[in-house]
């Protein structure tokens, strides 16, 4: 499952999938904003205010209902935090794999399972003190996390159609998450 940033579904999104899918995975990308996008941060958050984050989960929800309990969950910016919300939901979690953002790791979560994080590095969405708690909880609660920053690199550094895009930062990433996944 990948869950799109607050730029709604777009093609960053389908091309990542995509990506995933001729590695072989099975990938959903259900469209939170029904529809939605936006074409900067803020009018991404204002679509956000308008559909309510308690609605964003049920629709996230739904979109995993038909899916295995083992269901890898992932998610781009804002769909890190839709990840770890619903993680606690899902104890038979495969994986997760944040990128762009580091939320805080939710509880219970299975001790044992196998975390990424790709960031930016500055990134407002993964700042350091934020990314070392997540680290230190993942220690305490015995997440195998594993921690990647990309030096320079702007926040959508993944999305060829942004200005932060940074194509070996990109390549590198996928590199990771293909064989985290695999």
């Amino acid at each position: 499952m990948l869950f799109h940033s607050v730029l709604g579904l777009r093609s960053a999104e389908h091309l990542a999938a995509e990506r995933l899918r001729s590695a072989g995975h099975e990938v959903t990308t259900p469209d939170l904003f029904a529809g939605e996008t936006a074409s900067t941060i803020d009018a991404g958050f204002q679509l956000l205010d308008q559909i309510g984050w308690s609605t964003l989960l049920d629709r996230a929800r739904k979109s995993l209902a038909d899916l295995p309990a083992d269901t890898v969950l992932s998610g781009l910016s804002m769909g890190t935090q839709v990840a770890a919300d619903l993680w606690p939901e899902r104890p038979e979690t495969a994986a997760v794999v944040l990128l762009h953002a580091a939320p805080e790791l939710p509880t219970p979560v299975r001790r044992g399972i196998k975390v990424q994080l790709h960031a930016a590095d500055p990134d407002e969405f993964a700042p350091q003190e934020r990314v070392e708690s997540l680290q230190q909880e993942a220690e305490k609660h015995g997440v195998n996390l594993e921690v990647f920053r990309y030096s320079g690199a702007g926040h959508f550094y993944t999305d060829p159609e942004l200005p932060d895009h940074d194509p070996a930062a990109a390549e590198q990433t996928w590199q990771r998450v293909l064989a985290f996944l695999g």
